[in-house]
Parts: structure tokens; C-alpha cells; sequence
């Protein structure tokens, strides 16, 4: 592939695994500018985008481009004030009529977002496939279309990642649209949220009007959608505003919809007047497709592309990608993308060895060190406070949990377990551990904490 078909094929696959709004903002202006030996170059547009690519979203481009190309060893970011006016170099020419074909073919990265309210066309209910998985929050979201402001105020989904949580709630928004064009609407991601806001509040020094202008723009909203939520947990200013925006759309009749990948009652550093107001409304739950609906989510999104292929191909995906939407269709979208180049009707032989690399990858090897990051990084805690001798009450829950964690996914002795978090005792880890497995089977909340935990701790 050439430098442009190359990177338009990993953008496709790095879109299904990050939100909308972040992709278009960091990754809609940059190309590959260079690769030799293993090493691609990104030409970005300046130095924030520069650094947030680099700690932010590393790891999706470097395995996206690993999956398409092998031979790739790193990545690195290199800034051009003409990145944006400047055609990517191409280093197979003949395939210059081959590129553009697939690219007219493969709708993957032109998002068509709306400036306005920032929703993707693409998401609508028509697309939206409906399993026992998800049925509950697919009906509250048609309830709301429906009664706008009076029913499921504020509605509130949930779920582990790539399960469809954007695509739902994003569906309600064009709905809504579509039926009502005099309906203010905006779709936004919490970190996004906060950004607007601590800008605002820094230009704000110096102007007033600059942040009644924000609160202007935010509370004259007749549908608000905020998806990932959980990140709003710590930012304590950013936490006030959005309550006083919170309430007064609410108290107005507005409506307002949330996604996170936790209940409410397990974002930690919530506000416990913000985690109410979360609470008050609906809360719907999104949990794994069973094959029956992952073969139908291939199958639906297979047609929207012109893409056909046989049951067994369909059903051999569904079979080994079992958790994650996303990469259902990311493994899709690598089908369309060998059909396209060589143009030959695909055998299940060929599937298995295009698709190795995604299914047949080992997890993560994990241990002492990689638990107690991931434990501490969900919780929003530091490391150091995870194994110290604290007592605060939002750090015993995360202790337990990762203690739990050693002791299952590690097979960690009891003493072993005491003596690396916090020097304790051995009978302080057995109390933690059968604390934990007991409570799980009782509690479905901190049972899908761990499955979160464990989803994020196994993540390649």
C-alpha cells in the first residue's frame, strides 16, 4: 500500500476504537509524511496535537498500523505547518486508481459530522442492531425520542467498551433532529466538556463575558448528550458548572443523556449531589452480544459497505471476537479491505490468516506491577496510595479489589500478597480476597467494575 492508502486503512480502524468527537479533533489533519525501516513518520498540524497523539493515542495508531503492515516497528510525530494543504507522497504510483477506488468504496473516515450539534450520520436507529444485550437501553432510548424531557430524564447508559454505547446515544440525537429541526441539540464528550470549560475559565479572568457566553451555550440546550461521564470524576470545578447546567435543563424540561462504561455509583471522586442527579432518571445497562447478535451486527454492517461473504466466514468472526463491537467491525473492515486489493472472492483460509494477528494474539501478559496501574488508574487513585497503609475510605474498596486480582489472575500467595501491598499481613489479604468473591456474587455493579478492570488490565 501506499503512504495515503495506508494510513487511510489505519484511521479506519483506529475510528472504531475512540470516540468521534476525539478522532475528528486530533486525528482529521494528519498524514504519513515518511516511512523507512520500520519507522512511519505522522506529519501533524502542531505541537498539541503532536503531544496528545503521543500520550493519548499511541497505542491504537502503532497497533493499527502493525496489523496492516507488519514490517512497522514505531511510530513517530513530526510537526508541519503544511500538513493540512500538502497531498500525502506516494510510494507505489501505479496504485493511484487502485487507492482512490477503495476509497470511494470504503466509507471508513469521512465522518460528515455536523458542525453543530457534532453528531455522526452514520448512527441511527435504522443501523442500530437490537439483541438481548442491549434491549433495555435501546427501548428507553426510543421512549425518550418520544417524550422528550418528561420520560427517562435524565437517561443514563452504561457498558464496557466498543459494546455501542456512542452509536445509541448518538442515534437519539439525529432522531430527534430529523424529526424536530427548531430543537437545539449537542452531542460531546466529557473531555471535551472540561476542556470548554477550563478555557473558558481562563480567558474567563479576564473577560466575564466570555464565561456567561458558555453558560449561555450550554443551558439554552434542548438535548444534551454526554457520553463517557466517568471522566468527569476528580475535575471538582468541572463538576460544579456541569451540576448547575445539569439543573437548570432539567428544571426547564430539557433533556439530558449519559453514557459511561460504570454505573454512577462507581465513578469515583463523583460529587455525591452529581451522582444523585445521575441516578435520578433511567439506567440501562449494555452488556456482550451473544453470537447469535454478533453474526447479525457483521452481516448489518457488511451490507451498509456492499460487502457480502459467506456464513462461514460471518459466523468464524463472531465465534473468536466475543466482547467488543468495535472489534467485530474492525475485523471486518480488514476483510473488505484485502477483498478490495486483491479482488478475489475470499475463502475461510485466507480469512484466518488475514485476521491472525487480531484473533490470535495472546493477551497481555500481566502482572504485580501491571494490576496495581490498571486497579489505580480505574479508581482514579495514584499508585502509591493503592499499597500504602491509608485508611481513607476511597482507597480500601480499590486495595481489596487489587488484592483480589493478584490472587486470581496471578495465583498469588496470601503472604506474597500481604507483604506487596502495604506490608500487611497474610490473613489481611485472605479477609480482602473472600470479601471481594463473596461480594461479587450479590452485587452486579462491582462485579462489572471487575470485568471493566479485567477488560482494561488484558487490553493489547
Amino acid at each position: 500500500m501506499d503512504f495515503n492508502e495506508l494510513w487511510k486503512a489505519a484511521l479506519g480502524e483506529i475510528e472504531l476504537q475512540i470516540s468521534k468527537a476525539n478522532f475528528k479533533t486530533w486525528l482529521q489533519n494528519t498524514t504519513i509524511a515518511d516511512k523507512k525501516g520500520g519507522v512511519v513518520t505522522i506529519a501533524v498540524p502542531n505541537g498539541f496535537t503532536k503531544e496528545w497523539l503521543q500520550n493519548k493515542y499511541h497505542k491504537f495508531i502503532l497497533r493499527s498500523l502493525r496489523n496492516l503492515e507488519s514490517d512497522v516497528k514505531e511510530v513517530i510525530y513530526q510537526i508541519s505547518s503544511q500538513n493540512q494543504n500538502k497531498e500525502p507522497v506516494k510510494d507505489k504510483k501505479s496504485d493511484k486508481e487502485e487507492s482512490l477506488t477503495i476509497k470511494k468504496q470504503l466509507d471508513f473516515v469521512e465522518l460528515n459530522v455536523d458542525v453543530i450539534t457534532n453528531l455522526n450520520p452514520r448512527y441511527t436507529f435504522d443501523n442500530f442492531v437490537v439483541g438481548s444485550f442491549n434491549e433495555l437501553a435501546h427501548a428507553a432510548a426510543l421512549a425518550v425520542t418520544q417524550n422528550l424531557g418528561r420520560k427517562y430524564n435524565p437517561l443514563f447508559i452504561y457498558g464496557g467498551t466498543g459494546l455501542g454505547k456512542t452509536h445509541l446515544i448518538q442515534a437519539i440525537g439525529n432522531f430527534v433532529k430529523n424529526e424536530s429541526t427548531n430543537k437545539k441539540i449537542k452531542y460531546i464528550t466529557s473531555e471535551r466538556f472540561a476542556s470548554d470549560f477550563i478555557n473558558t475559565v481562563r480567558s474567563g479572568s479576564l473577560k466575564q463575558s466570555e464565561m456567561d457566553d458558555f453558560k449561555r451555550r450550554w443551558r439554552e440546550i434542548d438535548l444534551l448528550i454526554i457520553d463517557d461521564v466517568q471522566f468527569f470524576g476528580g475535575k471538582e470545578k468541572t463538576q460544579e458548572e456541569f451540576f448547575h447546567t445539569f439543573n437548570i435543563l432539567h428544571n426547564a424540561g430539557k433533556q439530558i443523556i449519559l453514557s459511561s462504561d460504570r454505573p454512577p455509583k462507581s465513578i469515583q471522586n463523583l460529587e455525591e449531589r452529581l451522582r444523585s442527579r445521575f441516578e435520578g432518571g433511567m439506567i440501562a445497562d449494555i452488556t456482550y452480544p451473544d453470537l447469535e447478535t454478533r453474526i447479525a451486527i457483521l452481516k448489518t454492517k457488511a451490507g451498509e459497505r456492499s460487502f457480502q461473504a459467506s456464513d462461514e466466514i460471518f459466523e468464524y468472526i463472531a465465534q473468536n471476537i466475543k466482547k467488543n463491537v468495535r472489534e467485530l467491525e474492525g475485523a471486518l473492515n480488514r476483510l473488505i479491505i484485502h477483498y478490495r486489493l486483491n479482488q478475489k472472492e475470499l475463502i475461510i483460509g485466507e480469512v484466518k490468516k488475514s485476521l491472525n494477528s487480531i484473533i490470535n494474539t495472546p493477551k497481555k501478559a500481566t502482572n504485580l506491577k501491571s494490576i496495581i496501574k490498571t486497579v489505580a488508574e480505574f479508581y482514579d487513585i495514584s499508585e502509591k496510595e493503592l499499597i500504602e497503609r491509608s485508611r481513607k475510605k476511597e482507597v480500601v474498596k480499590p486495595r481489596q479489589i487489587a488484592m483480589y486480582l493478584l490472587r486470581e489472575e496471578l495465583k498469588s500467595s496470601f503472604p506474597f500478597i500481604g507483604t506487596k501491598i502495604g506490608g500487611r499481613d497474610h490473613t489481611t489479604a485472605i479477609h480482602a480476597c473472600e470479601k471481594i468473591k463473596n461480594k461479587i456474587e450479590s452485587d452486579s455493579n462491582l462485579n462489572d467494575e471487575i470485568n471493566l478492570i479485567k477488560e482494561k488490565l488484558y487490553l493489547i
